[in-house]
This record gives C-alpha cells, structure tokens and sequence, in this order.
C-alpha cells in the first residue's frame, strides 16, 4: 500500500496540532481514514519533524517489540515542543539494557502482590476524596477533574513518594508545566512553549533535588528515599537521572490516571445503559476498567527511530526517520476490535495498548487500574443518578489526551 502524503495542518490531518485536540478530542475520522487507506502514512508538518503515522494495533505491538531495531533516542514523542523534554534521561527515553536496569530499582514496588499490600491506605485516600462530594441523600454540582480526577493520583503518588502535605498543590501545578505545555491556560505571560517544559523541569527538579538530600541523610521506607540511595554498578545514581526518574514518577502518575478516571465518567454519562449494567452486575468491574482504559487512550502517542532500511505496508522506512504510534487510534482499529466505537463493558477478544506494549509498558498500570476501580466503586455505592450539567473543557495536547474540566449533578444514596 502506498503510503499517503498528509499536510499535518490541514483540517484533516491535525494529528499532532494541541489546539485541534484542545477544540475537538480525538481526531478518530481521521484514524479510521488512515488505517483503512493507509495505515503507515508519511506526515510532513509546516512545524516539527517528519514521521510516519502508524494507526494499527499490530504495527504498533510489533513496533514497540523491537527496541533493538525501534529505538526511544533521540526521540519518544513527535510533536513540537518536546526536544526540551527529550533532553531528560528518563524511562520514557531509555533503551535497553539502560531501561532495564533503572526499571528494575523500583519495579517491585509496582507489581500486583506489592501494591495488594497497600491497597489498604490507598482506599483511605480514595475514601477521603468521595466521601468529601456530598452527604448522603444530598444533591451536588460540581467539577469533577477538580474535586476526583485530578486529586486523586496526584495525592496517591505523593502519598508513595512520602511527601509534604502542604507541597502537593505545588506537585501537581509543576506536572501541567510538563504536559499541558501548549494549553495557554497553563503558560505564564510572554513563554513559548519551550519556556514552559523548562520552567517545569525546572521546578520538578529543584523540589527533588532538596527532597533527595534529606532523604539520604535520613532514609525513609518511601520511592524518594528508594531512589537516592540506590546504586547502579557500586555508585549512586546520577544526580541528572535520579531528577529525571522523579519526574516520570509524578508526571507519569498522575496525568494518565486523572484522564482515563474523567474520561471514564464521561463515557459512562454519554452510555449510561453501560452503567446501569455495571450497577447490576458489579462483578463486571474489571471488564469496565480495561474498557475504560481502552476506550478514553489518555496517551496520544509515542515515537520510535528506525535503524534501518524496511518496508512496513509498502511505506520505504529509512535509518534516522521517526514513526509516531498513535494508541488511540490502535485501540479503535476495526480489524481488531468489534464495534470498537462503543463503550461496552466486557471481554474483547483483543487486549489495548492503552499502557503502551513491550518493555516500555507503563511502570505503574497496575496502580491506575486499582484507582480506577475503587473511583467507580464509590460511585456506584454513593451516587443515585448523575449528570453532566456542561460540555467539557480538553486540554490543548498532543501527549496527554486531558479533559480540564468536566461539570456535573450527583444526587448521593441515603445512607451510602
């Protein structure tokens, strides 16, 4: 198949502009166009780089497999704006055997059997955020980014890396510095976008680097602590990546999980047959969160180096040239998935790649998906009915696909 040449600004080929995803979500019209004409299509923007589009969930599960042939260097992400935040020498960025062996310092805290025995102060944390909506039998408005979605992870994360109360409002206004980049909403007067990576950057590793010092000098049972005394090869990690590491941390965790919790509620105000049927048959509640996970992709893309010659579709891959995979996009893909625009709870007969696929598979998946549920779970045992009272607000991203804002009504149980 020949690729197809797209003009990366036009109405139909916004694939990486912040402000078409900022104004209208997911440009899935044009994946489904692409995937069915064109599934390895070469985009040349007016800004940024060259890439190929790769909209396939078996071009991506393939891609992402072969790190030794796809490499994360010089790039992970393909939309403007990102060489500041390339510079950092973070896991995102990171091929193996280097990925492996900083995964691997805190990987074990990550895993099911791990965070099973935490799940104990993370429902506390949870239980403190829901039961703060409203009194049972009371009726409430209000938005719920800014009173779940948002403080949920973020407190979470913070509750892991044992940090200061008072600092998490902080944390959590660094992190928009470091996704929300090309929103104005979260640029300061007279920065480019590169001004604002920068400055969160900045702002992330000031915090950590006094953080870190205290914790060497009084280690706690905490990733902080973890981290700046761990040694790779005899000798401490260095100052650069052990900032870089903590950036991921908290970016990475709270980010993706606060857009597929808001994204989640959504989906099910817009099917609300789908919530009925969970409310029903509770049990279904795994089925619900991959399905949620699938269906809301809060990550937009990753990209990928060639270091090769290949024919991929019949598009002339090169050595140096950037592919950018698009998980939405492999996570509507219709020769995979069955009516795979309907958000349905239950088995697919394919697994998504919303936590991305292969080695760079997300650190903390199985975290989310236990936020995920127990948001929900309070839900169904809280909230009698629910509504959205306004459109929602989505952040202006390429990366992250957000929702700023997202108004609704709650009347709460009697004696939930």
């Amino acid at each position: 198949m020949t690729a197809l040449m797209i003009d990366a600004r036009a109405k139909d080929g916004v694939l990486l502009d912040p402000e078409y995803y900022g104004r209208f979500g997911y440009p899935h019209e044009e994946w489904s166009r692409l995937r069915r004409e064109s599934p390895v299509s070469l985009v040349e923007p007016e800004e940024g780089i060259p890439y190929w589009a790769i909209t396939k969930l078996e071009d991506i599960v393939q891609i992402s497999s072969r790190p030794d042939v796809f490499t994360n260097r010089p790039r992970f992400k393909a939309s403007v704006g990102n060489e500041e935040i390339a510079q950092a020498r973070t896991l995102s960025s990171m091929d193996p055997p280097e990925h492996r062996i900083y995964r691997e310092l805190v990987s074990r805290h990550f895993t099911p059997r791990a965070l099973a025995k935490l799940r104990e102060p993370i429902e506390a944390v949870t239980e403190e955020i829901m039961s703060g909506l409203g009194d049972p039998g009371s009726e409430a408005s209000f938005d719920f980014v800014d009173r779940v979605a948002a403080p949920l992870p973020i407190l979470i994360i913070a509750w892991l890396l044992d940090l200061p109360r008072e600092d998490w409002d902080d944390i959590y206004a660094m992190t928009h510095a470091m996704t929300g980049f090309a929103d104005g909403e979260y640029q300061r007067e007279g920065e480019t976008v590169e001004d604002t990576i920068a400055r969160g950057r900045r702002e992330i590793y000031e915090y950590f680097s006094e953080i870190s010092r205290q914790r060497r000098l009084n280690p706690g049972d905490d990733l902080v602590s973890l981290l700046a005394t761990a040694r790779i090869d005899g000798a401490p990690v260095p100052e650069a990546e052990l900032m870089a590491y903590y950036l991921i941390l908290i970016v990475a965790g709270n980010e993706t999980t606060r857009n597929a919790v808001s994204g989640g509620l959504l989906s099910f105000l817009e099917t609300p047959s789908e919530w009925e049927r969970l409310r029903r048959q509770p049990e279904l509640m795994g089925d619900a969160v991959e399905e949620i996970l699938r269906f809301t992709s809060p990550v937009i893309h990753h990209a990928r180096t060639s270091q090769i010659d290949l024919n991929l579709r019949g598009a002339q891959i090169r050595p140096g040239d950037t592919l950018a995979l698009f998980y939405p996009s492999a996570n509507r893909d219709e020769g995979v998935f069955d009516d795979p625009f309907d958000f349905r709870i239950g088995p697919r007969r394919a697994r998504h790649v919303a936590f991305g696929i292969g080695e760079h598979v997300c650190l903390g998946a199985h975290l989310a998906r236990i936020e995920i549920e127990l948001v929900f779970r309070h839900l169904l045992s809280r909230v009698e009915e629910m509504e959205s009272t306004a459109p929602v607000q989505r952040l202006a991203s390429a990366n992250v696909g957000g929702i700023k804002t997202l108004p609704v009504r709650m009347r709460f149980r009697t004696g939930a």
